[in-house]
């Protein structure tokens, strides 16, 4: 059943059955430069099958995927393996046939780690580090929220949605995932950071604070 191509029309159409997610798994500079609006992104080439798990909790959820042209079927069996195998069908020609519909296309914007760098210097940024917390008690960039991903659904309701908020993680895929579960609430003045984490630390210019061990009294 999954692997049903739907005409930009079709897919429009089921999309707006209540209780449909659509899943964009393409790479993530693909979705930021432009995608479905209220699309879920999970990239197909990183952690696939965990994310889809963690944050679809309902197994008989509709989906509705949007995929590389020639990679439906890879994504309907992964999906399937573990146990979500009510995939309604896939968006005929891919994105592309989407925007040449001419249907609303939601893009997100990016700033690199030196513009990130700059702004937060300057005070001008709410930032959410959406990596594990484990990872942010690793080490950090001083004074930014931990804000991790494997709890979002359940903190999404403490953001304001007239805030912005510059997302980042480790290396670029999870505040893209974030970003788009923020998009998908309403929470649509968002950032994304290029390289995340990693790409932060190696530019140098902030601060980056690291977990202390409470001191023990002898």
């Amino acid at each position: 059943k999954g692997m049903n191509p739907l005409s930009v029309q079709a897919f429009e159409l089921e999309s707006e059955m209540e209780g449909t997610v659509i899943i964009d798994t393409r790479s993530t500079n693909d979705f930021l430069a432009g995608h479905v609006p209220n699309s879920l992104f999970i990239g197909i080439d990183d952690n696939f099958a965990p994310w889809v798990g963690a944050l679809i909790e309902d197994l008989s959820t509709r989906i509705l995927i949007v995929t590389d042209n020639g990679r439906e079927d890879e994504v309907v069996t992964r999906m399937a393996r573990v146990g979500y195998d009510n995939t309604i069908g896939y968006l005929q020609g891919g994105f592309e046939s989407w925007k040449e519909a001419g249907k609303n296309v939601t893009t997100v914007k990016s700033i690199d780690a030196e513009q990130f760098s700059y702004a937060f210097d300057r005070g001008e940024l709410a930032v959410l580090d959406v990596r594990k917390e484990s990872e942010y008690n690793s080490q950090h960039v001083e004074g930014v929220q931990s804000f991790p991903l494997d709890f979002i659904n359940q903190n999404i309701g403490t953001l304001s949605g007239s805030k912005e908020y510059t997302v980042h993680c480790a290396g670029g895929y999870r505040s893209v995932v974030a970003i788009s579960i923020l998009l998908r609430n309403g929470i649509d003045k968002v950032v994304n950071v290029l390289g995340g984490f990693n790409a932060i630390k190696a530019e140098g210019k902030v601060k980056i604070s690291a977990y202390q061990e409470p001191a023990t009294l002898l």
